[in-house]
C-alpha cells in the first residue's frame, strides 16, 4: 500500500513536469508494468482531472490543476503528518522519509508564506482605535484568514448598545469598509442570526478548526438599500437637490446603492435614492451643509429643520 501511495505521487509529479507523457514512460520511471500504471491513473482520475486526448497524445491535467506539493487543509495536513506512525516501519521503502520530509516542508513553507501575506495585508490596511482604549490590537489578519479558509472564529466582543463584553462564535462572511472603519458581516451563533460587527470592538479573536458554509447568503441582497452599514426596517425614498458647485463631486461618490441622478438647467443635480435607514442618509447629507437641500420626504425635511433650530439655539447661548 505504501509503495502505491509513493508511486501515485511520482506519477502526478511526472505528469505535471512532462504534460503529454506516455503510459509506457511512466511505467519505466516507476519500475512497474504498464497495466499497473493504468490502474494508478484510474485512481488518480477520481481526485484529479487527468486525461489523454487520443492515441499517442500522452497524459496531462486539465485546466489549472496543480499539486503544489500541497494545498493541504488543516485536517489533511494532520492526517498526512501521522502517516509515518501508522505505517509498518520494516516495510517502508528507501526514500520514503526524505520524500515525506519534502512534502511536509513544502506545506509548512506555503503556510508560512500565506501567513506572511496576511500579515502584510494587515500592515498595509491601517486602522484607528477607539478613544476609550489605550491599546487596540489589529485583528484583521486572523479574520481575513478565517474568511478565506471558511473557519469560524471565537471572539470577545464589546457590545456598544449594552456596554458589555460578550463571548461569541462567529462564521465570518465578509469584511465591509465604511466611513474609515471595517465591519465584519457573519453568522453569530449566540444570536442565531446574521450580524454586523465593528472590527475595532473585538477584544479577542481566535480562529477555530470548525469549518462553515455560507449557504445561500447573498451580500448584495442583504445590504440592498443600506446606505452605510446599519440596516433599517423601512424603505424611504429621498429626493435631494445639490448646488451646482458640488454637483460634479456628488457624481463621483462611490456608493453602495444606486441613485437616479438628473442635471437641472441651472447646473444643480437632482438626486433620488431609496434607503432603509433615514438617520444614516441624513448624516451624509449634513456634511454638504446649505449645498444640499432635502426636497422629499416632507417628514425628513421637517426633521432636519428641527435639528438645525436646536443647533442654532445651542450656539446662541
Amino acid at each position: 500500500m505504501t509503495d502505491k501511495v509513493i508511486r501515485i505521487f511520482k506519477i502526478i509529479n511526472a505528469i505535471q513536469s512532462n504534460p503529454g507523457i506516455m503510459a509506457s514512460e511512466l511505467a519505466i520511471r516507476c519500475d512497474v508494468n504498464i497495466r499497473t500504471i493504468y490502474r494508478d491513473l484510474e485512481i488518480i482520475s477520481h481526485f484529479a482531472p487527468v486525461t489523454n486526448e487520443g492515441r499517442g497524445t500522452g497524459y496531462r491535467f486539465l485546466g489549472k490543476f496543480f499539486l503544489y506539493p500541497l494545498d493541504f487543509s488543516e485536517q489533511e495536513a494532520l492526517a498526512f503528518s501521522l502517516l509515518p506512525s501508522v505505517l509498518n516501519q520494516d516495510k517502508i521503502p528507501p526514500g520514503f522519509h526524505t520524500a515525506y520530509d519534502k512534502v511536509m516542508g513544502t506545506h509548512l513553507k506555503e503556510k508560512s508564506k500565506q501567513n506572511g501575506i496576511l500579515e502584510n495585508i494587515a500592515d498595509i490596511i491601517q486602522m484607528g482605535k477607539p478613544a476609550y482604549r489605550k491599546e487596540s490590537r489589529n485583528f484583521l489578519q486572523p479574520i481575513i484568514g478565517a474568511i478565506l479558509e471558511q473557519r469560524s472564529i471565537r471572539a470577545v466582543y464589546h457590545s456598544q448598545s449594552r456596554n458589555a463584553l460578550t463571548q461569541r462564535e462567529i462564521d465570518p462572511y465578509y469584511l465591509i469598509p465604511r466611513d474609515q472603519r471595517f465591519y465584519l458581516i457573519g453568522y453569530c451563533h449566540l444570536k442565531g442570526a446574521i450580524r454586523t460587527f465593528r472590527i475595532s470592538r473585538f477584544h479577542q479573536v481566535e480562529v477555530t478548526d470548525r469549518s462553515f458554509n455560507k449557504g445561500g447568503f447573498n451580500i448584495k441582497g442583504y445590504l440592498k438599500n443600506t446606505w452605510s452599514i446599519d440596516r433599517g426596517n423601512k424603505n424611504i425614498k429621498f429626493k435631494v437637490r445639490f448646488h451646482p458647485e458640488i454637483a460634479r463631486y456628488i457624481k463621483e461618490e462611490e456608493l453602495f446603492v444606486h441613485p437616479r441622478m438628473s442635471d437641472e438647467q441651472d447646473g444643480s443635480l437632482l438626486f433620488e435614492v431609496t434607503v432603509n435607514n433615514e438617520k444614516e442618509f441624513t448624516k451624509w447629507i449634513l456634511q454638504y451643509g446649505p449645498n444640499a437641500e432635502i426636497l422629499e420626504p416632507a417628514s425628513a425635511r421637517e426633521g432636519l429643520k428641527v435639528q438645525l433650530e436646536q443647533w442654532m439655539s445651542l450656539y446662541q447661548k
